[in-house]
């Protein structure tokens, strides 16, 4: 959640002004989760960070109206760190900071004061997540990248929202600790780098803050992964039938949603292109030059192929073109609506709607999945959550890059 709201505040702050009529529901989702954050930092040095136990919620299939399972509280403190879930609250704090500091000031300083007392919460108890919360997080919350890297992003968007000298000396002396320079190319939830060297590359390129001219360099090294045909490109595409149907499907993929790093690398392209266009800068790849405008085009065609341009002319948009996702891995969704069925539906009697072929009869529109396989298939099986399940964190990096792509107006 605190990634989501990280996420969708820099696609504000990037593209806020093509969103048009879109830009309030932006800022209201937004607002919407730092309200939440804001409550579950209240104490300090104590964040409450989960509702719930996972392991009982995922043994019921039933509608949110009808949950009766234990709503237990976890929170992390000094005595039980949890340094990855504190520094990206704090990241999405001081995000959302700048998207309100010039329509609600007081609240733009409230989210603020607390993105550092929170940061510095993450940085002086460290201490992995899923070592102390373990048996709460694991298997489904685990972090499997450690905290290095939220720490680095913490500390980016502490450094853009304050500007103060004390965060860009912290990035100057941990930088290379923290990860700044490995060349991990997936960005989603729980790896940060890849993000954190764009953001800072930024503060670089456009700027002029000369001490960050490392980042430059390490933006560079993650964009030339993606790059097909670079000498560095670490990405595997989906086969396709032609260059159209390119699929980005990250090396080092987890077991879980694709998606995820479709939308999040689709953003990072469009992004780098933007500050790369204001520097007049260009990439280099093992010596081939990279345009922001082949960054920008790169970036369409994972756009156009989430949408429906790929070999099965399925939108992994749900309820967006002539075929969709129709069993997607979503309890409100896929079972009858309280005005269909006003009867509860207890814990487990769901799953026999969870199994079958049933499409879902509450369309959740705009929802993305987690896509197809390495071969483009998708089979649209609502057990399947891998591939069929919708999440937050996957459309939140794609507001940015569908706010720039629909009023580009061919300006690739």
């Amino acid at each position: 959640m605190a990634f989501t709201t990280t996420m969708l505040s820099w696609s504000v702050l990037e593209f806020g002004g093509l969103m048009k009529g879109e830009l309030g529901n932006a800022k209201e989702a937004i607002r919407w989760a730092t309200d939440y954050l804001l409550k579950a930092t209240a104490e300090p040095d104590v964040i409450y960070v989960q509702v719930g136990d996972a392991t009982k919620d995922h043994a019921c299939w039933e509608r949110p109206e009808d949950m009766d399972t234990p709503r237990t509280v976890v929170k992390i403190d000094r005595n039980t760190p949890g340094t990855e879930v504190a520094a990206e609250t704090a990241a999405a704090l001081a995000a959302a900071s700048l998207v309100f500091r010039k329509s609600d000031r007081s609240y733009s300083k409230v989210l603020l004061k607390r993105a550092i007392r929170v940061f510095e919460f993450a940085d002086k108890f460290r201490g992995s997540y899923s070592n102390g919360l373990k048996k709460f997080v694991c298997p489904y919350y685990c972090s499997y990248s450690g905290y290095e890297d939220e720490l680095l992003w913490g500390a980016a968007w502490l450094q853009k929202a304050t500007r103060s000298p004390k965060y860009l000396n912290y990035i100057q002396a941990n930088g290379q600790t923290l990860g700044a320079d490995e060349s991990d190319n997936t960005f989603g939830w729980d790896n940060k780098h890849a993000g954190a060297r764009i953001l800072l590359s930024k503060a670089f390129l456009v700027q002029k803050v000369q001490s960050l001219h490392d980042y430059k360099g390490h933006a560079d090294n993650f964009i030339c992964s993606l790059i097909p045909g670079a000498p560095s490109s670490q990405s595997t595409y989906t086969p396709g039938s032609c260059s159209a149907y390119l699929g980005f499907y990250g090396k080092n993929m987890m077991d879980d949603s694709n998606m995820q790093y479709v939308t999040s690398a689709s953003f990072l392209l469009v992004t780098y292109a933007k500050y790369l266009t204001q520097a007049r800068k260009v990439v280099n790849c093992g010596g081939s030059v990279v345009t922001p405008k082949r960054l920008r085009s790169i970036a369409k065609k994972q756009v156009d192929y989430l949408l429906g341009d790929n070999p099965l002319k399925m939108s992994y948009m749900v309820g967006y073109s002539p075929r969709y996702p129709k069993r997607i891995h979503h309890r409100g969704s896929s079972l009858p609506s309280m005005s269909a069925h006003p009867a509860k539906i207890a814990c487990g009697s769901g799953f026999s709607i969870m199994h079958s072929e049933i499409p879902n009869p509450n369309i959740l529109v705009g929802a993305v999945v987690g896509g197809p396989d390495e071969h483009d298939h998708f089979p649209d099986v609502r057990s399947d959550y891998f591939q069929s399940e919708p999440a937050t964190y996957i459309n939140a990096p794609l507001v940015g890059a569908l706010s720039y792509l629909a009023h580009s107006f061919g300006q690739l």
